[in-house]
């Protein structure tokens, strides 16, 4: 049966916009992070989860920056960044009605499987933002999804921590916070991060992710599939861990841009292909990969 996420990666295959975006609002957290919400109808109505935008920061710079898209709904894309280097600092300083330009959206998204309806859902750091989409996407699809998101970082979480009445019996009961967003979606949610943050797990997202797949048996397993976007590390690690399990994996990869729609082939990354290794552009054959693919 064909997902939600199935038919929208269907209906707008190769369709990307350049529209000049009316900045709605910035929320600034600790770790210089910032979520922005931005007015571009176009990119909005045909964004799906792995999808992301390429965006002019300023008129002095030249050069856009790759950025994944965390919603989407009518009319307005939002997106969660770091500032690190000049680009996003000055994308950090724009306010509300500003302009700005929109490249999107980019990319091959997550196909999340109904013969697996209890994906597991792994985020690290900038990479959070894939898996809220996806998480959102689920939730109103026609299909019992059923998905546990797993998210980490070693900075202050982009949110406030929520203290989850959603159960989680394969865990310890002290580790209870959780992302409010997928709390108040009624999915799932619990953190993991070395630096003691209140509530959350004291360790790596893939051991948290590992504790989880221990407690399952084999029919629960069946009916499990791995999305995870984050850095390369992470990402090798759940690759490793899906395939310790026998479970199907997808990550989004996180690679340097330049064109970001494929001319320049800066992002390429080795995969294996059914006729055999080839470099593949994380921008348009990507970033969303098969993780058994990946030449780590």
């Amino acid at each position: 049966m064909t997902t939600t996420v199935q038919k929208i990666a269907q209906q707008n295959r190769s369709t990307i916009f350049v529209e000049e975006g009316e900045l709605i609002e910035i929320e600034e957290y600790p770790g210089a992070q910032y979520i922005m919400r931005i007015r571009a109808p176009r990119c909005a109505a045909t964004a799906i989860p792995g999808s992301f935008v390429h965006i002019s920061c300023d008129d002095a710079l030249p050069m856009r920056r790759p950025l994944s898209i965390m919603r989407a709904s009518d009319d307005w894309i939002e997106i969660l960044y770091k500032t690190a280097g000049i680009g996003l600092s000055l994308l950090a300083e724009k306010r509300a009605g500003d302009t700005i330009r929109v490249l999107g959206p980019i990319g091959q998204p997550f196909r999340p499987s109904p013969k697996r309806p209890d994906p597991l859902l792994i985020g690290g750091g900038v990479g959070i933002p894939p898996i809220v989409f996806l998480a959102d996407v689920l939730r109103r699809d026609d299909e019992p999804w059923n998905p546990l998101a797993i998210l980490g970082s070693e900075i202050p979480f982009p949110f406030q921590l929520a203290k989850s009445s959603l159960p989680t019996p394969w865990l310890d009961a002290s580790i209870d916070s959780a992302m409010p967003q997928l709390e108040s979606w009624g999915i799932r949610s619990r953190l993991a991060s070395l630096s003691g943050f209140e509530g959350c797990f004291r360790g790596l997202t893939t051991e948290l992710a590992e504790q989880w797949l221990q407690s399952l048996d084999a029919d629960q397993l069946a009916r499990t599939e791995i999305f995870a976007c984050g850095p390369t590390p992470m990402l090798r690690a759940v690759a490793e861990l899906a395939q310790g399990h026998g479970l199907p994996c997808q990550v989004s990869l996180e690679e340097f841009m330049a064109c970001a729609v494929g001319g320049c082939a800066a992002c390429a990354v080795r995969i294996e292909t059914a006729g055999g290794p080839a470099m593949k552009r994380v921008c348009v054959d990507g970033p969303v990969f098969d993780a058994a693919a990946v030449v780590w």
